[in-house]
C-alpha cells in the first residue's frame, strides 16, 4: 500500500523501528525487503550531480512511461508506469533518465547475494524487492528478526551505496505490507501480539488483492477498513465480492497468511519490448529492433543461467490491436541470433502489414543449465554462443554500448520526426496481452 495520508495519525510511529530499538520482534521471522526508488537511487549513485534533484527513470521518448521516479519526483505525483509525457507536466524540472537495465541487474545479484549469505529462503518478487524466512538462521548468527534487519539495511547501503526498507513480521502479507509504510530508509516491526491492533485500523486498500474496483464495491456497503471485513460475516461478504476473493480478504482481515517463503520459483519467461515515438511500416527498421530485443532477452537468460525453447513476438499496431506470434525450438536456446532469426521468420510470414506502435520479443518454456549448443553442419568452429558469452563479459566490463552488431551502431530506436506513409490495415483480431 506504501504510505498514505489516509492512515491512522500515529500508528506507524508505533510500529516503525527508531535508531536501536524496535518492538518485540518474537516469532516474527519473515522479511520483506524492498529498495528505495531503485532504478533512480542507482543513477543517481552512479552520477552524483543528480543528487537533491527530482529525477525520472523511462522511456523519454513522448510514449515512454516511468519506470521509476525518486522521491523528490513522487512529490509532484510522478508514478511507476506513469506515461513520460504526463510526468513531464507534473515535474518539467525533473531529470529525465533513460533506463540501463543491465546496471540494474547487475546491482540487483549483488543485493540478492547478500541475502542469500544470510539464509537460503530468499524468493525473490522483481529485480529489487525479495521475501526472506530467516527463522532457521537465528541461532546461526545468535541474532533477532530485527538486528538481522538493520544488518541487511547496513550491508545494502555499504555495498552498494542505495537504501532499502525493510518490514518485519509472522506473515509475508504484513511483512510486505509494513515495508511500503516505512519507506524511504525504514524499518518496521509487527509484533505477533499485535497483529489485529496494526492491521484493523488501516484502510481496506491495504488488503492485498483489493484494487480500485474492489474498494469502490466494499465502500458502497459501508466497508471502509479492514476491521469493517473482518467483523462482516463471510455469506455477506460473498454477495459483495464473490466467494474466492471473500474468503481470501477474510482471512487475511483476521490475520492469517500461512504462505511460505518459497526460495524456487522459477521464472516462466523473459523478454523485452519498445514502444516507439511514432509509429513504423518499415520491416527492416522492424527487425533491427528485434535484433535488439533479442540481444536484451538472451543476455539476461545467460546472466540467469537459463535457456528458452519458445520464441514469441508481440505486435501492437497504431489502432492498439495488439497479437502475439510463436515459435517452438527443437533444442533450448539463449543466443540471440537464434532467437532473432525466429523472431524475424515470425514477422514476415505471421504479422501482416500496418503501422506497428510497439514490438515485443519473448523467450518461453524455461530450462536450467548449460546443456550446449545445437550443432549444424555448416557451424563455424566456435558458434555464435561463444561471441555472445565474450560480448557479455565485456560489457560488463566496459559498459553495455562496448559490443553490439553492426547493424545496431545507429542510435535506438531509430525514431523519424514523423509517421511513415504506409499502407492501411483492417484490425485484425487477436489475443490481447498486457505489456510486461
Amino acid at each position: 500500500m506504501g504510505r498514505s495520508a489516509n492512515l491512522p495519525r500515529g500508528l506507524v510511529e508505533r510500529f516503525r523501528a527508531r535508531g536501536g530499538t524496535w518492538p518485540d520482534d518474537t516469532g516474527c521471522a519473515l522479511l520483506h525487503v524492498d529498495m528505495d526508488a531503485f532504478y533512480a537511487s542507482v543513477e543517481i549513485r552512479d552520477h552524483p550531480e543528480l543528487a537533491g534533484k527530482p529525477v525520472v527513470v523511462g522511456g523519454t521518448a513522448h510514449r515512454g512511461v516511468v519506470a521509476s521516479a525518486n522521491y523528490l519526483a513522487r512529490e509532484y505525483g510522478v508514478r511507476s508506469a506513469m506515461p513520460t509525457s504526463h510526468a513531464r507536466r507534473l515535474a518539467p524540472h525533473a531529470v529525465f533518465v533513460p533506463p540501463n537495465f543491465a546496471r540494474y541487474q547487475e546491482v540487483s545479484r549483488g543485493v540478492m547475494a547478500i541475502f542469500r549469505d544470510i539464509t537460503p529462503l530468499v524468493e525473490p518478487l522483481s529485480l529489487d524487492e525479495a521475501f526472506l524466512d530467516v527463522g532457521g538462521a537465528l541461532r546461526r548468527l545468535r541474532s533477532s528478526p530485527g538486528a538481522v534487519a538493520q544488518e541487511i539495511r547496513r550491508q545494502v547501503e555499504q555495498a552498494h551505496g542505495i537504501t532499502c526498507s525493510v518490514g518485519v513480521a509472522p506473515t509475508k502479507f504484513l511483512a510486505k505490507l509494513a515495508s511500503g509504510l516505512c519507506k524511504p530508509d525504514g524499518m518496521m516491526v509487527v509484533p505477533k501480539a499485535a497483529v489485529l491492533e496494526f492491521l484493523h485500523p488501516l484502510p481496506v486498500s491495504a488488503l492485498w488483492g483489493v484494487g480500485k474496483r474492489t474498494a469502490e464495491q466494499l465502500d458502497r456497503v459501508g466497508l471502509e477498513t479492514i476491521a469493517d471485513v473482518a467483523a462482516t460475516p463471510l455469506p455477506r461478504l460473498r454477495r459483495v465480492v464473490g466467494a474466492a476473493l471473500a474468503e481470501h480478504l477474510h482471512a487475511l482481515a483476521q490475520g492469517l497468511d500461512d504462505r511460505p517463503v518459497v526460495p524456487s520459483t522459477r521464472e516462466k519467461s523473459i523478454g523485452a519490448e519498445e514502444t516507439f515515438e511514432v509509429d513504423h511500416f518499415d520491416r527492416a527498421l522492424l527487425r533491427r529492433e528485434l535484433l535488439r530485443l533479442s540481444e536484451r532477452s538472451t543476455a539476461t537468460l545467460r546472466a540467469r543461467g537459463l535457456r528458452g525453447r519458445t520464441v514469441s513476438i508481440k505486435v501492437r499496431f497504431a489502432d492498439f490491436t495488439t497479437i502475439t506470434r510463436s515459435k517452438t525450438l527443437r533444442v533450448p536456446t539463449d543466443v540471440a541470433q537464434e532467437v532473432y532469426r525466429t523472431a524475424s521468420a515470425l514477422l514476415d510470414e505471421q504479422v501482416p502489414p500496418g503501422a506497428v506502435r510497439l514490438i515485443g520479443v519473448r523467450v518461453e518454456q524455461l530450462v536450467e543449465g548449460d546443456g550446449g549448443e545445437q550443432l549444424m553442419f555448416d557451424a563455424p568452429e566456435r558458434g555464435w554462443r561463444d561471441a555472445e558469452q565474450a560480448a557479455d563479459q565485456a560489457r560488463t566490463r566496459f559498459g553495455t554500448a562496448a559490443v553490439r552488431p553492426a547493424s545496431l551502431l545507429t542510435s535506438a530506436p531509430v525514431r523519424p520526426n514523423a509517421p511513415q506513409p504506409g499502407p492501411d490495415r483492417a484490425a485484425e483480431p487477436g489475443p490481447p496481452i498486457r505489456d510486461h
